[in-house]
């Protein structure tokens, strides 16, 4: 929460509504995301996302979600969850790379939300939206 504090997003810790848990919500561009978080040591399947895409079911339509993974997703994970869902996958990776190039947080969030809707892919690495040759670090591919 701290992170998303600093870049002014309105985070809300973890709360729980009956039966889930949410790790936390937050604003980016008038927009209220719901957040889910994994610190293992190990890549997320499509079984963990399934989940946090059936949380977000049961919330208003215009509800999205953030899935942030330390140790990022599985290829397989990724496939089997499939297109045109209502989240954005985050790796540790990609939060790692955007605070060392000095890409604020709304704008990472922002570059894989437009991936997502041109696309329909949950997932983009940081490597797949930022052009980093030539250090013009933030610039969109």
């Amino acid at each position: 929460a701290e992170l998303f504090s600093i870049f002014k997003l309105a985070p809300r810790s973890s709360f729980r509504n009956t039966g889930e848990q949410i790790d936390g919500s937050f604003r980016l561009n008038d927009e209220f995301y719901l957040m889910e978080a994994k610190w293992h040591q190990k890549r997320t399947s499509a079984a963990d996302l399934h989940v946090f895409e059936g949380k977000l079911s049961t919330k208003a339509t215009w509800t999205r979600g953030v899935f942030i993974s330390w140790m990022g997703f599985t290829p397989e994970g990724l496939t089997a969850f499939g297109k045109g869902k209502r989240v954005i996958c985050v790796s540790g990776y990609d939060l790692y790379h955007s605070l060392n190039h000095r890409i604020p947080l709304p704008d990472l969030l922002d570059a894989k939300t437009r991936h997502a809707a041109e696309t329909g892919e949950p997932y983009a690495e940081f490597d797949r939206l930022y052009a980093l040759k030539d250090k013009q670090f933030g610039t969109l591919k």
